[in-house]
């Protein structure tokens, strides 16, 4: 092998040990049928900030007492932050009643895309609307 091949081999290498995954991102319309919005009340069980989306999972009590375990997405963290809600932000806590309005999943599974948020302290965030990059 000469030298120019040895050195293009040995950058090819670290080149691919450089690579990361990438997730890809989906369009809002393309999960959820902006049709069907939807209003649920329920207790936080988890908050999940990450990028590209976040996050909440709510378990929602049935007129027949039954529980129901949703997931909602939201914005990422940083257009979260922009309306005023962060991951220190106790409305936004395990245990903490919320009523979310969303659209629903195109796939009928208790699932949505986060519109409003009424929080336990009686503010209302609108993360789907929130303005920056």
């Amino acid at each position: 092998m000469t030298r120019f091949q040895t050195s293009v081999s040995v950058a090819l290498v670290l080149l691919s040990l450089l690579a990361r995954p990438v997730s890809a991102h989906h369009s809002v319309q393309g999960l959820f049928d902006l049709t069907k919005p939807i209003a649920v009340t329920g207790v936080i069980t988890k908050v999940e900030w990450l990028n590209p989306h976040s996050y909440i999972s709510l378990d929602v009590k049935s007129d027949k007492g039954t529980v129901q375990h949703w997931v909602f997405e939201l914005a990422g963290p940083g257009k979260l932050q922009r309306v005023g809600l962060t991951a220190a932000d106790r409305g936004l806590s395990v245990g903490e009643v919320v009523t979310v309005e969303a659209i629903a999943a195109r796939d009928g599974s208790p699932s949505g895309y986060v519109r409003k948020l009424r929080l336990a302290d009686g503010r209302v965030v609108d993360p789907a609307n929130a303005t920056g990059r």
